[in-house]
């Protein structure tokens, strides 16, 4: 996953090839960062913590 974000920018620059300047660079990259990160925030995680702990509730109060 980590390798797939440090090759978008480069596809994604390497498509654009002359940028005007630095700070058009640098909000590009900013721009896939942000992308990248929403689309992260919005899958499904491995393992939900909130399950865990209504797990280990249960089972403190089977045991007390």
């Amino acid at each position: 996953m980590l390798e797939r974000l440090n090759e978008e920018p480069k596809q994604r620059t390497h498509v654009v090839r002359i940028f005007p300047n630095v700070a058009s660079c640098l909000r590009l990259i900013r721009a896939l960062g942000v992308e990248k990160r929403e689309l992260w925030q919005g899958q499904s995680r491995y393992l939900d913590m909130d399950l865990l702990a209504e797990q280990k509730n249960e089972t403190l109060k089977v045991t007390a």
